[in-house]
């Protein structure tokens, strides 16, 4: 018999952000009160593992990941966290500041292959956006636009490395995306609100289990 591959330790330390993201999923489908507070302890939550595997990291790797977390929190309670100042715009900005991280931590640590040609449809689908949503955005095209380019940039990096990570990134934009209509476009059905966040955590989720998995080999 072969030995059992020991689980990892920031697997068990992820269930809590995994419940989390549940609850908050079907706090939101359910218009429940609770969505909005449990919303803010998503990425607390999945900051737990990265930090109980920095022995495991390189420096510069872990801070990354850190950094990207922090501002997605920050993404996250914008509105909260800065009532008197504009939502959209600082979510822009946070969310943005987030995917300058992940792409600098997928080029500097965790790319493994050239750009595959199925990654040119997050080019077509800027294209597309900027296209349709592009007349609705008001005085924000420009940072629509510009957040846009990053967004489609961390999917791309994402696309070189494993495919874990690959696919976080193409949940990242897919809620990204329909959080767009839901903000440009009036009249979005009810089940796009929950549809933002489960595509949402899901590649969050992804992505730093994609990276703690890829960090973790190249330290053995």
């Amino acid at each position: 018999m072969h030995p059992r591959t020991p689980i990892p330790a920031f697997v068990w330390a992820s269930i809590p952000f995994i419940a989390a993201s549940v609850f908050h999923v079907i706090a939101l489908g359910i218009e429940s009160p609770l969505a909005g507070p449990s919303k803010l302890v998503l990425m607390p939550l999945l900051a737990v593992p990265v930090v109980l595997s920095l022995r495991r990291l390189r420096p510069l790797a872990a801070v990354l990941l850190l950094i990207a977390l922090l501002f997605s929190w920050l993404g996250d309670g914008a509105g909260a966290f800065f009532p008197g100042g504009p939502t959209l715009p600082l979510m822009l900005l946070f969310f943005g500041l987030a995917h300058i991280a992940y792409i600098v931590l997928f080029a500097r640590h965790l790319v493994r292959r050239k750009v595959p040609w199925w990654a040119l449809v997050y080019a077509v689908w800027w294209i597309g956006m900027i296209a349709f949503l592009g007349p609705h955005t008001g005085p924000l095209f420009f940072g629509v636009a510009g957040y846009g380019i990053v967004l489609a940039g961390t999917a791309i990096f994402a696309a070189r490395c494993t495919p874990l990570i690959a696919t976080g990134g193409a949940f990242f934009l897919a809620s990204d995306t329909i959080l767009a209509f839901r903000l440009f476009l009036p009249g979005m059905p009810d089940w796009t609100s929950p549809a933002v966040m489960f595509t949402y955590t899901l590649g969050q989720g992804l992505i730093i289990a994609g990276a703690l998995l890829a960090l973790r080999k190249k330290q053995r």
